[in-house]
């Protein structure tokens, strides 16, 4: 419709707003061409889901740090002296220094770790730490017990043993890639020391001049 006609004709300025664009529905999003489209921001309602997975596997890699006491490293433990014999001993022979010494490396990475991506704090090392941690998991399971048939073998416990710890990895290279995700620590430092408001106000006043 030429403006020159919305111009002369009330009547058209008045049908205008019914050719606008249909208000979209949760239907819509459910079963329209949104179903098919890959999320490219993280902000708003698209944030929650990552706040869940961050806090929940932050309070599990918390429990796995502390197996055998309260707190890491309990080095008087089965559970920990258990680790260090048949896994650190057993599979990390190569790795320098006391073997003690990388158990209880494990555990903090696991505690530590887990208590920052809770918070929202570091996201980024914390999950670059337990993802090098679950990484050397993965190598364990694999060279202890192999690939059990993957991805068809079928095993008695229904899961394989280097399943865990992979989903563990591929969480942690999610958040060590994109950040916490919102509602965390790393979220409001980086609004106080970012300069890229200043740089789009700044733009903003250029293009109005």
């Amino acid at each position: 419709i030429p403006m020159s006609a919305v111009r002369t004709a009330p009547s058209l300025r008045v049908a205008l707003p019914l050719l606008a664009k249909k208000p979209e529905t949760t239907l819509d999003r459910i079963f329209g061409p949104k179903l098919f489209k890959t999320v490219t921001k993280t902000s708003g309602i698209h944030s929650v889901p990552l706040v869940i997975l961050r806090v929940t596997t932050g309070l599990l890699m918390i429990h796995h740090g502390t197996e055998g006491g309260v707190l890491p490293a309990n080095l008087n433990s089965d559970e920990f002296k258990g680790f260090t014999s048949y896994i650190v001993d057993g599979y990390f022979s190569f790795l320098p220094g006391p073997s003690l010494l990388w158990s209880a490396l494990h555990d903090y990475v696991e505690f530590l770790g887990g208590i920052f991506l809770v918070l929202g704090f570091l996201t980024r090392p914390a999950s670059l730490s337990l993802l090098m941690t679950m990484s050397a998991a993965v190598y364990f399971h694999i060279n202890s017990t192999g690939l059990q048939g993957f991805p068809f073998g079928h095993v008695p416990n229904y899961s394989y043993d280097f399943e865990e710890p992979l989903i563990y990895a591929c969480v942690f290279l999610m958040y060590w890639f994109n950040g916490c995700g919102g509602l965390g620590v790393d979220e409001l430092i980086y609004k106080n020391i970012s300069k890229e408001g200043e740089e789009e106000e700044v733009e903003t006043e250029i293009g109005t001049e």
